[in-house]
């Protein structure tokens, strides 16, 4: 492990979660007597290689400032943007005084509470001397379809070249940075951060993660997270 370089948690925690249909946004529905940002931040925060985990919170937001959690000393924060990627943006802009051009980016999910410290941390040393970086994954064991628009079969995808991106996404900070910077000044709408730098070319390399690493979409998701919660 490269000893002259740091390793910065992100999460992008702006969002309004709307498929949930509850009051709040949901990373601050409960989980486990907690909020299930409050679980993630926990589990980033026993990562002892990070230095410090970016949250980028909406200015509007009245729930972040309640949270415990939110005055850890090894949690900072930044405004949360219209889009992920906007967040995620402004949360590296946040540091620009304190990080170097080849420390590591890990960009985790708020809903994604689950995540276990054994993960990150194979995710940091794989990656460690690879020249691009890359993301957490879970290979397709379902047997996938293209459809038209009307939702007819067109075609049956090989799934052994499918992954599914989870977090986090681990990134080295100036690449990171420029690469989503010049996807907002070209208006392109970023899903994930690998999709970033895949448009400046390169090819981030998947490491695989464990299918417990549920990201928290819709109502059913909160009791699949507490029995996953449980489970670990």
């Amino acid at each position: 492990m490269t000893e002259t370089n740091k390793y910065w948690g992100i999460v992008p925690a702006a969002g309004v979660g709307k498929r949930m249909q509850a009051d709040r946004p949901k990373q601050y529905l409960a989980l486990n007597s907690y909020t299930v940002i409050e679980q993630t931040l926990t589990r980033l925060l026993e990562v002892e290689l990070l230095t410090a985990v970016v949250v980028a919170i909406s200015q509007e937001d009245p729930y972040w400032p309640e949270l415990n959690i939110s005055k850890n000393p090894r949690i900072l924060t930044a405004a949360g943007g219209k889009e992920r990627a906007d967040s995620v943006l402004s949360a590296l802009n946040s540091i620009a005084d304190k990080a170097e051009d080849n420390d590591w980016v890990l960009v985790h999910d708020a809903a994604r509470p689950c995540i276990t410290q054994s993960d990150v941390e194979h995710l940091i040393n794989e990656l460690d001397d690879h020249p691009v970086g890359g993301i957490l994954a879970l290979a397709s064991h379902d047997t996938l379809k293209s459809v038209n628009d009307e939702l007819a079969i067109t075609d049956t995808v090989d799934r052994s070249k499918i992954w599914r991106a989870l977090t986090p996404q681990m990134f080295r900070y100036s690449a990171l940075k420029h690469a989503l910077q010049e996807a907002a000044d070209k208006g392109w709408i970023m899903t994930d951060d690998a999709s970033a730098m895949e448009l400046q070319g390169q090819q981030p390399k998947i490491i695989a993660g464990r299918s417990d690493n549920l990201k928290i979409t819709r109502p059913e998701d909160l009791a699949l997270a507490q029995f996953y919660l449980e489970q670990q």
